[in-house]
């Protein structure tokens, strides 16, 4: 119940319309008590008394309650399932938002799959639950309270009879919610799983063809296939033995109804039109119990999947804006590490352990170490992808934890690792940063990164679009974009992580002529292997296992002995043996 209330709140809004579901659902369960009584009528005074002029009238009676039930009817399903797209319309609205708010150490962990399940499966079974379920839920309690009273004032004696019996099928309905609700639970987990195992096998198709593990990808998704099996064979037993004994006790009632009953209208006790009048509010008293089966198996596939959206919505943001942050202007781009101790997961090894280093604006830093010494780290840690475990990051003096995050990051130019390239145009791939940016802007960015005569040579230009993730076009092209939309950002600060690794030669030293003019009168961090790029800095700072072992020109740590001398003898020499 927590779980549907939390949905309802998001109701609030569209109260207008759950009050015209509701109008329409007390009228038409009105019109639905008064098809008995007409009938009753019908037997007792037209048919056993004679007065055949009113079956006309009474016939015209039934069919104009039903027609006035059937637009009432409208309302309440028009007006319901307006409500539930609009509050399935704001959950799944909150879902994205809450997720572009997550931080990095949330999808670290996370699978897509998952994540997909959520957003898309488990917000549609809480939409149909809403549209249909939660109304029904309603129009059977109203219509079980409502003929409850009416049978007392027909017969307190049959009624009286046939009353033992709803705890019985109470009874049952709880016991099958009760067994069924955490099967449920289940059976979304592993529809999650499958999802997950899908986009899984799409993302890395390619490598599954490289190495011929076909047959291995199908069988791991025949695993999760036949669990997804198990478990709703497991919920449909349940339901095959409930659903039985809920019937068997409402049977149970009108058989009791029908021989008491009987007897009473021999004696002469009731009239024949009120046993029928009786039998059919019977059937209604006894259809919302049964109803109730069918509801809470909805509503128990419903609050499971409820469960599932707000566990993630209730996902605590790692990095979050602090109240009253600080507003920033536009950066000068001086940069501080101070004691900054920092590691991904708890209980993992330091990925940097005590780093401290000052940068001023305009300074060029190549950082320079083996995998895993802490790069990358240091990339991450100054637009605040992560914060820091002790220590601070300063950025004009500024600790960034007290500072907006949009107006640090939107001043801070990223060429990641790995270049990621959305399913449009080249040119809104470039300005991805600035959608309001002019041609003319794109295509300067784009002759700076290297890559504009590629564009053009493309029979639709910089209107050409790409494939998803930017297949269709090699590593390097995609890192030259990459490096276009970080500059057309104009940042104060640009990061780079190793921005020339999937270029060839000739392709990395134009993109170094270009780097070279527009590192100027900013702020720059290089992550680098090869030593072209490393020299273009004004300081090299050499990391190893998280700690900075060496800083330095490059002049100046080639001639003592270190790590930084012994990773240029090892290329000097790998370039000797290539030649």
């Amino acid at each position: 119940m927590k779980t549907l209330f939390r949905v309802l709140r998001y109701a609030r809004p569209y109260r207008s319309s759950l009050a015209i579901g509701l109008l329409g659902l007390v009228v038409g369960t009105a019109m639905d008590m008064a098809v008995p009584v007409i009938t009753r009528y019908v037997i007792d005074f037209v048919l056993l008394a004679g007065h055949h002029a009113w079956l006309g009238w009474l016939a015209a009676a039934i069919v104009a309650t039903a027609s006035f039930k059937g637009v009432f009817w409208f309302f309440q399903r028009y007006a319901m399932a307006f409500m539930a797209q609009k509050v399935i319309f704001d959950v799944r609205g909150d879902l994205y938002r809450h997720l572009q708010e997550l931080s990095f150490r949330f999808y670290d962990r996370a699978q897509t799959g998952q994540i997909m399940s959520r957003v898309s499966q488990d917000v549609e079974l809480l939409r149909r639950f809403l549209s249909f379920g939660v109304i029904q839920l309603l129009g059977q309690v109203l219509s079980f309270a409502v003929v409850l009273v009416l049978l007392f004032t027909i017969d307190p004696v049959l009624t009286a009879v046939v009353l033992p019996v709803v705890p019985l099928v109470a009874l049952a309905v709880w016991q099958f919610n009760r067994r069924v609700r955490p099967k449920y639970q289940e059976i979304q987990q592993k529809q999650a799983e499958i999802t997950a195992v899908l986009q899984e096998n799409v993302t890395g198709v390619r490598v599954v063809r490289s190495f011929a593990a076909e047959d291995h990808e199908v069988e791991k998704f025949r695993r999760v296939n036949w669990a997804y099996l198990e478990k709703n064979l497991e919920a449909m037993r349940l339901r095959a033995t409930w659903f039985p004994l809920m019937s068997l006790s409402a049977d149970l009632g009108t058989m009791l109804v029908l021989a008491i009953g009987g007897w009473r209208t021999v004696t002469g006790t009731i009239s024949l039109g009120m046993l029928v009048q009786f039998l059919q509010y019977l059937a209604m008293l006894f259809t919302p119990l049964r109803m109730l089966g069918w509801l809470v198996n909805m509503g128990s596939r419903a609050i499971a999947a409820g469960n599932r959206v707000f566990e993630l919505l209730d996902t605590r943001r790692e990095v979050a804006e602090r109240p009253g942050a600080l507003r920033l202007g536009r950066l000068q781009g001086a940069v501080r590490l101070e004691r900054v101790r920092f590691r991904y997961q708890p209980g993992a090894p330091w990925a940097l352990d005590g780093v401290d280093l000052a940068v001023e604006p305009g300074e060029t830093i190549a950082l320079l170490g083996a995998t895993g010494s802490g790069k990358s780290t240091i990339l991450q840690l100054i637009p605040r992808f992560y914060d820091v475990d002790e220590g601070c990051v300063r950025v004009d003096g500024h600790d960034v934890r007290d500072v907006r995050l949009a107006d640090l990051r939107r001043q801070i130019g990223i060429v990641p690792q790995e270049t990621f390239l959305f399913s449009t145009t080249i040119a809104e791939n470039i300005a991805y940063g600035r959608p309001g940016a002019s041609r003319e802007e794109i295509v300067r960015a784009a002759k700076a990164a290297q890559i504009h005569d590629f564009i053009a040579s493309l029979p639709k230009g910089y209107e050409t679009v790409v494939g998803e993730r930017g297949l269709g076009l090699s590593g390097g092209q995609k890192q030259r974009i990459a490096i276009a939309r970080a500059l057309l950002l104009d940042p104060a600060i640009l990061l780079l992580d190793e921005a020339t690794s999937s270029v060839d030669t000739e392709t990395e030293a134009l993109i170094r002529e270009a780097l070279r003019r527009l590192l100027l009168g900013r702020t720059a961090f290089v992550v680098a292997h090869r030593l072209s790029t490393v020299r273009l800095a004004d300081r090299i700072v050499v990391l190893d296992e998280g700690r900075i072992v060496q800083e330095g020109t490059h002049d100046e740590l080639v001639r003592v002995p270190g790590l930084y001398r012994d990773i240029v003898r090892l290329q000097l020499a790998e370039a000797r043996e290539a030649v």
